[in-house]
């Protein structure tokens, strides 16, 4: 592994594999890794690059017992900003997961411990959550007297719906374990989440990269259309990802049964 230029991003360590994999780890583990401004000017900055460097996919971890807080309330507090300075705090929010979103870049949390208002709302704009037994998730913004303002009134809706986000907000509810998983807040649940993320990222980084492209860049942008939109979109997708030059060899092993078979998991 080779670690990228750490001064590039600020608060985040990021170190490379040798089959492209951007291991980056959130590194304020004092705050809990809670999101401040510079860490998340530096997150636009890395999903800013990532694509433009040829990065094969992105694990995302925070350093200590949690992957991340949410937003850092004693910024926030000592900023006493106005409405307008904080408007723009969350369009630089927005911009951070979008690119994390629509970058088409494959990206992979692994979580641990506290995934909270922000945190949950940057664990949202990945395209797989991995979780352990200390992941613990809520929206606790109604108890402080806040709002959020980076995305769960999207992301996390379309994960769990509308009817259980107001509820995690009003009361503070905190979803861990196995209900966690089976309302959608993360699709596996392991015992070292970090070692499972890596391990998918290693699986995903084989695949080709326009359709890995496609596949972390189309799939979202199509949830936005309407029915007959989308499916018009999926086929101008389809014909240019499906005849990629290298795909034909993946074709030619299927249909010579060279090829990796599709087998279900044996117990």
């Amino acid at each position: 592994m080779t670690t990228a230029d750490s001064h590039r991003f600020t608060n985040l360590s990021v170190t490379v594999t040798d089959d492209g994999i951007w291991d980056v780890v959130l590194s304020r583990p004092e705050k809990r890794n809670a999101l401040n401004l510079d860490t998340v000017d530096a997150l636009i900055d890395l999903f800013t690059a990532a694509p433009r460097e040829d990065a094969r996919a992105v694990v995302l971890s925070g350093a200590g017992d949690h992957f991340c807080a949410g937003l850092d309330l004693v910024e926030h507090h000592k900023a006493d900003r106005s409405p307008a300075e904080f408007w723009q705090v969350c369009l630089r929010w927005h911009e951070a997961f979008n690119k994390m979103e629509y970058g088409g870049v494959p990206v992979i949390c692994a979580l641990t411990g506290a995934v909270v208002g922000g945190g949950l709302e940057l664990a949202s704009a990945a395209h797989i959550r991995v979780a352990d037994q200390s992941t613990y998730f809520a929206l606790p913004e109604g108890q402080r007297g806040l709002f959020t303002g980076g995305g769960a009134t999207i992301r996390v809706t379309d994960l769990v719906g509308k009817a259980r986000m107001i509820d995690m907000m009003l009361t503070g509810r905190v979803y861990q374990g196995q209900e966690a998983i089976d309302l959608g807040l993360a699709q596996y649940l392991a015992d070292d989440s970090r070692a499972h993320a890596m391990d998918l990222a290693h699986k995903i980084a084989e695949n080709l990269p326009l359709t890995n492209f496609a596949i972390c860049s189309a799939v979202s942008h199509m949830s936005n259309m309407s029915a007959l939109d989308a499916a018009y979109a999926e086929a101008c997708v389809a014909g240019v990802v499906n005849t990629q030059p290298d795909a034909r060899a993946r074709l030619a092993a299927f249909a010579d049964k060279s090829g990796p078979r599709i087998r279900p998991q044996q117990d």
